[in-house]
């Protein structure tokens, strides 16, 4: 399968012209018949500049009408669209861009403003860099977060974002047609990318982001219309939501569904208690997509295979079905092989319900004077404390807690509080305050050491 006029049209936009896709800060309307002429238009420019079927589009474009333009327009011509972060520096950039020889450039003419904008107002350039067809089949390449280590360059055919499409529609609790997505994730990144934005398209959902990424600016997107609504983020978002000191009374509000990191049961029961909607957990990867989810929190903390996913347990850790190795370039029997790709997730498969457990980051099993101790458990605990934002927990010659301390009110007595909670061979030999941890670009927690090292230098 490659994407096409009539995949773009067929699949995504089709619908009633007038029918509302996406609605945008300062009271912009897009409705489909709009986005298909935008989505003509810019695929002459692209031809125009030297874009060719078999060829590729790199776009380095921040979240914005533009980018679902120049990205559906790449797709209609029939090409491969490679999804630059709009906050790489210059330097990442000119790697990848070597590296994948895209055809055509789309980027913004000036450095899009920064802040706590969610969804930019952008005009771009577009500009010939190559003549090469594009490096692989794949419809679209995107970067992992690179949380752990360096990023790795990941490729996914059409039909294996047809089939992510195709298992949104059938999980219980995601948006329905005729309702909307409160989009707090980058549309670059796999969760906003077919979560939000193309299953939005495909199902009749209007995609919403606020004006900003404050919990006000949240709240007042929910309120903007009567239509209900679901918040999808990620667990820093939860932070901002948490932070609005009398959250209104809004019954557009259905629910928030997370993905990235595992949300603790303390911070769950905190935002169902105050916003009285259920919290959903999504587990996934940029490699795969969702692969499963707890969109009413009833299984929490462990998730269900999300429709045509198999999940096994493999010497304790969760193994995903994949037809073909994700990744461009590289060929790593250690990672996928014969239909199976590694997740490095710590986790347990029950064998009578299938529900999958996940237990943290494989590399989170340590030893500890012959003892084992699971760096996810103690980070947890390090998170419950009082006056403690976030934490990450790394064996660094012992146990090393990254904490970052909440500015109203830092931890007091922290040493003491996890003596009551973690026997002494798991807890910290070291502990960093911080005013700040380094995230990922999707806000995900780095965990890197020489980052986290850098950060407390």
């Amino acid at each position: 399968m490659t994407f096409g006029p009539d995949w773009v049209e067929g699949t995504l936009l089709a619908g009633y012209a007038d029918d509302v896709c996406l609605r945008l800060p300062g009271g912009v309307v897009v409705a489909r018949g709009t986005l298909r002429v935008l989505v003509a238009e810019r695929q002459r420019r692209l031809t125009e500049t030297g874009l060719r079927a078999g060829g590729a589009v790199a776009l380095r474009l921040p979240p914005s009408l533009a980018y679902v333009v120049n990205l559906l327009a790449t797709w209609r011509a029939g090409g491969q669209a490679i999804l630059l972060d709009h906050r790489l520096t210059d330097h990442e950039v000119g790697n990848a861009l070597r590296r994948l020889t895209p055809q055509v450039v789309v980027a913004p003419a000036q450095r899009p403003a920064g802040g706590l904008r969610i969804f930019h107002d952008v005009t771009e350039t577009v500009t010939a860099y190559s003549d090469r067809p594009a490096i692989s089949h794949h419809a679209v390449i995107q970067l992992s977060s690179g949380s752990t280590g360096p990023s790795k360059v990941i490729g996914r055919t059409a039909e294996d974002l047809v089939a992510e499409i195709d298992r949104y529609t059938r999980i219980d609790g995601v948006p329905l047609p005729g309702e909307r997505i409160i989009l707090l994730p980058s549309m670059v990144h796999v969760l906003g990318l077919v979560g939000g934005l193309l299953y939005g398209l495909h199902a009749g959902v209007e995609l919403h982001p606020p004006a900003r990424l404050t919990g006000d600016a949240i709240l007042d997107a929910v309120a903007d219309t009567d239509k209900p609504a679901t918040v999808l983020g990620v667990p820093f978002h939860i932070g901002l939501l948490a932070s609005v000191a009398e959250p209104r009374k809004l019954p557009q509000l259905k629910r928030m569904t997370t993905g990235g990191e595992l949300v603790p049961a303390a911070v769950s029961a905190a935002f169902e208690d105050k916003y009285q909607v259920p919290l959903g957990n999504m587990y996934g990867m940029t490699e795969v997509g969702v692969i499963g989810t707890d969109l009413f929190g009833r299984h929490r903390p462990s998730i269900m295979p999300a429709p045509g996913i198999e999940v096994r347990e493999d010497g304790g850790e969760l193994w995903v079905s994949r037809p073909e190795s994700p990744y461009v370039g590289l060929s790593d029997p250690s990672r996928w092989h014969d239909g199976w790709l590694r997740t490095k997730d710590a986790g347990v498969v029950d064998p009578a319900t299938g529900l999958v457990t996940i237990k943290g980051r494989l590399d989170s099993q340590v030893s500890v004077g012959g003892l084992k101790v699971d760096l996810t458990e103690v980070e947890q605990a390090v998170t419950a404390v009082p006056g403690v934002d976030a934490a990450v927990v790394v064996y660094d010659d012992g146990i090393t807690a990254y904490v970052q301390r909440d500015a109203d009110r830092p931890p007091h007595d922290l040493d003491e509080t996890l003596a009551e909670r973690l026997a002494s061979y798991k807890r910290p030999r070291t502990v960093h305050l911080l005013d700040q941890l380094p995230r990922t670009t999707t806000g995900k927690l780095v965990r890197d050491l020489s980052a986290l090292r850098s950060a407390v230098s």
